[in-house]
């Protein structure tokens, strides 16, 4: 049984299990996805745990024992919930796990399925051929990262930390993947990613009659503000990781200039050259003639390492004496050096298979499960490895409409992560 032979069926089959996740608890859960990957695994013989932090939220736990057992072990871990769609703007259902084009269609081909299936597809190859990696594997499957891990990677912190024993590090999404700048193919390993602060605002005023004159109007005070955030040019602020970035693909240039040449890639990699705050939600009032006495709106915002202090300040500056923020989800920002033994590992491992690629470090816009499992000590980047056409907006399709795989990239990060741990 060969992982690269089988791993695009994996991924198909786990794309045809509705795990929908909107943030409300509410939807299909990740329970019968679980149960495909612990039997998936039981297949081959190696013990899988299912841990459900709620009905039908589960998570699925393994090891696999290294040769060296005395070693610190290595966490590899994806998530097996994803996020909502509109199946009628898809060209193919979201949940069909269709081969077109040359590549795996559905909601979580990317974000992160493909990957869940590399991790499966290796691990089942290895324990099948009785292939010891040099160190402990622990295997997480989580539940609920598309909302914040609660109910997943937060879970098992808060409530299983014995999963983690002996782990110092950890590979998962969002990096590996390969951007082509200026005839150069380049991997790009996370190794670092912007905190997250997602914002309730609140500002409070006088109810009142709509014909009236109103100088304490909570909507007005609340529209101010939030126009003042969505409006701010923040500076650009160029950390290590993405300094080690520029310095290789535009030594001397300026990032922003960069950033122009990144094609679609730019928006993302165009965010991390600077802390952001985008107001994504707005509601109050009840009736068009009444002048509500409170208005509430959300703020996704995102800072950079070593920036959040200067990022509050700056929200609090904007927001003024009258509008009130709390959070609804407040998470650190993680910087790791690209250094030692498991970077190491990631770059030989792309060279055996690509030579004439380059991997070097980014950071990631977003956030994944590694904040909830940094808490532990442990250090983690992003290394999901995939070989993708030149012409492919593998960015835009994160959440995107008609999200997809190459069927070839599928194979080829599967060979990647078996040399992986080979080296790690």
């Amino acid at each position: 049984m060969m992982g690269e032979d089988e791993v695009v069926d994996l991924c198909r089959d786990l794309i045809r299990i509705d795990s929908r996740n909107a943030g409300d608890n509410a939807g299909p859960g990740e329970r019968e996805a679980a149960e495909y990957v612990a039997g998936k695994l039981a297949e081959v013989g190696l013990e899988a745990r299912i841990l459900e932090s709620d009905t039908k939220r589960a998570n699925v736990v393994a090891r696999i024992e290294g040769s060296d057992p005395s070693r610190e072990a290595l966490l590899l871990h994806g998530h097996l919930d994803v996020v909502p769609f509109d199946a009628g703007d898809w060209k193919v259902h979201p949940l069909s796990g269709e081969v077109a084009e040359g590549c795996v269609w559905g909601r979580g081909a990317v974000d992160m399925k493909d990957m869940d299936a590399m991790i499966l597809a290796v691990a089942r190859q290895r324990v099948a051929e009785k292939r010891k990696p040099p160190r402990d594997v622990v295997l997480i499957f989580t539940a609920d990262e598309e909302a914040g891990g609660d109910y997943g990677a937060k879970f098992l912190v808060d409530k299983h930390p014995e999963v983690f024993e002996g782990v110092t590090e950890a590979i998962g999404e969002v990096g590996g993947f390969s951007v082509t700048h200026d005839n150069r193919r380049l991997y790009l390993i996370e190794a670092a990613e912007k905190g997250m602060a997602w914002m309730r605002l609140t500002a409070k005023g006088r109810a009142g009659h709509g014909s009236m004159l109103n100088s304490e109007n909570a909507v007005t005070e609340l529209a101010e503000a939030v126009a003042r955030i969505g409006r701010h040019e923040w500076p650009v602020r160029l950390t290590p990781t993405m300094k080690a970035l520029f310095d290789e693909i535009g030594p001397g240039k300026d990032p922003e200039e960069i950033v122009k040449e990144l094609g679609s890639l730019s928006k993302m990699i165009g965010a991390v050259l600077r802390n952001t705050a985008n107001p994504t939600m707005f509601s109050s009032g009840y009736k068009a003639n009444v002048i509500p006495q409170s208005a509430e709106a959300v703020i996704d915002g995102r800072f950079l390492p070593g920036y959040e202090e200067e990022f509050f300040a700056t929200i609090d500056e904007l927001l003024g004496p009258n509008v009130q923020r709390e959070f609804i989800q407040n998470q650190a920002a993680l910087e790791f050096a690209f250094q030692g033994g498991l970077v190491s590992a990631m770059v030989e491992s792309l060279a055996q298979e690509d030579p004439e690629g380059t991997a070097l470090p980014y950071t990631l816009s977003g956030g994944t499960d590694l904040k909830a499992f940094s808490t532990l000590g442990i250090r983690g980047y992003g290394f999901a490895p995939l070989k993708l056409p030149a012409d492919l907006d593998f960015s835009g399709m994160f959440h995107g409409v008609d999200e997809r795989v190459p069927v070839d990239s599928l194979r080829f990060g599967t060979r990647v992560l078996d040399r992986f741990l080979d080296l790690a």
